[in-house]
């Protein structure tokens, strides 16, 4: 903990759980406005978590590499953690498409949580270089084949997800930091955001006409539906809001973060660094406003002015917690966020298979004896949604409960020094 940069880990652990709270409502159709995601344009709480994330994770790359040499071992490094990370991400929704002989129920969820202890293991493990490589790139081609390879259960798996947008952003991140100077990166990120813009307006969507930025009838849904057909998100169909177009400009998200890495690590006062942070904040606030009069800040097409506007109001609450932390030295109140920033692989990936796991253990519902209810739901609606009237309330105090839950698992972790890395 001595050598990490402890405001980073804090907005990590902020961002983390506010994450947490925004995928676990007690009832999807009970969430607070602020903690759903926008229906199409606009911004709200819930959108700030994914481009929060992607920034740290550029800021991260240039703290992790203590010395940065662009060798074969590094590169290799770069790329088994990348698979690591997507095949985390590939398995949370292969999770619920695993079958074993005429299983069900709590036998069928046994083999799948054995599974996905043994993909867990392999994947989080702490192994050598090699061993690493090898079962990153075994699994990744082992979650190809059953996609691609005609299996029933495995045909309309989703592929794209949040895990897998990460990887790819932390592999482009990291070689590009390897390979480049700070004036290339900022050329870069600049090219690939106003290409994004020109992509989106000014190509016509083929079959379709004219450019758009509709749900459907935009490019990038017209590229997902060619490329990840059968394999997007089932709440969409069309499209996939982690698809392949708009990861381009996440990329840019995760460039301004590694920008700022190298800024962190400057030889200047902190003081100094403070005040860069926020005045670039502030530019990149404006920025983002001002593009979105011509390019809408959107989370689902991840647009260019939603990049700017959104690493803004990340970098200005950094900056807050910077100067708290860095500059005046208050460090005893970030211990809580601090057990959440430093895990942030392993409460992803859990918290991801937990609801899907309590899922298939059901029992009778007791308002009708022909049926059965799942755990989870159970608790939930028999425990929980009782106790309110306002069920906004119930679905938000879900949440919270789920939190605290997980502050006890991470705060055990913390104080043992444990810590899950790809």
């Amino acid at each position: 903990m001595k050598d990490r940069i402890i405001s980073v880990d804090v907005l990590r652990g902020l961002t983390v759980l506010l994450m947490t709270v925004v995928n676990n409502p007690g009832s999807w159709d009970y969430v607070y406005p602020i903690l759903d995601h926008a229906k199409w344009n606009g911004c709200t709480l819930a959108d700030l978590v994914f481009p929060f994330f992607i920034l740290v994770v550029g800021i991260a790359v240039p703290l992790a590499m203590s010395i940065k040499q662009d060798k074969p071992e590094n590169i290799l490094k770069i790329i088994t953690r990348s698979l690591r990370i997507i095949c985390l991400g590939f398995f949370l929704y292969f999770f619920n498409s695993i079958y074993f002989l005429e299983l069900d129920g709590f036998p069928l969820l046994l083999v799948r949580l054995g599974i996905t202890f043994v993909v867990g293991y392999a994947l989080i493990g702490d192994f050598n270089l090699k061993t690493k490589t090898i079962l990153a790139i075994s699994l990744f081609i082992i979650f190809l084949a059953l996609a691609y390879g005609g299996h029933e259960n495995f045909k309309e798996v989703r592929l794209p997800g949040v895990l897998q947008r990460i990887g790819i952003v932390y592999f482009f991140v990291s070689i590009i930091y390897l390979r480049t100077t700070v004036k290339t990166q900022i050329i870069l990120s600049s090219l690939i955001l106003f290409g994004y813009w020109a992509i989106m307006t000014l190509i016509p969507v083929p079959g379709i006409g004219a450019p758009n930025l509709e749900p459907i009838t935009n490019l990038a849904s017209w590229l997902d539906s060619i490329l990840l057909k059968d394999h997007m998100y089932i709440a969409t169909k069309t499209w996939d809001p982690e698809g392949i177009l708009s990861t381009l400009p996440t990329i840019a998200n995760g460039l301004i973060g590694l920008l700022i890495g190298q800024l962190l690590l400057k030889p200047l006062p902190k003081i100094e660094i403070a005040k860069k942070m926020g005045i670039i904040s502030i530019l990149l606030i404006i920025s983002g406003l001002l593009w979105s009069i011509l390019f809408p800040i959107n989370k689902a097409l991840w647009t260019s002015s939603y990049v700017l506007f959104t690493a803004g109001i990340a970098l200005l609450l950094l900056t807050l917690i910077y100067y708290i932390v860095d500059v005046l030295e208050h460090k005893k109140w970030t211990k809580f966020l601090l057990s959440w920033g430093v895990n942030p692989m392993i409460v992803f990936f859990v918290s991801g298979i937990l609801p899907r796991a309590l899922a298939l253990i059901k029992i009778q519902n007791p308002e009708n004896i022909s049926e059965q209810i799942n755990v989870r739901d159970y608790a939930y609606q028999y425990w929980i949604s009782a106790l309110f009237e306002n069920q906004m309330i119930s679905s938000l105090t879900y949440s919270i409960l789920y939190i605290l839950l997980w502050s006890c698992v991470l705060w055990y972790f913390y104080k043992k020094g444990m810590i899950f890395k790809v």
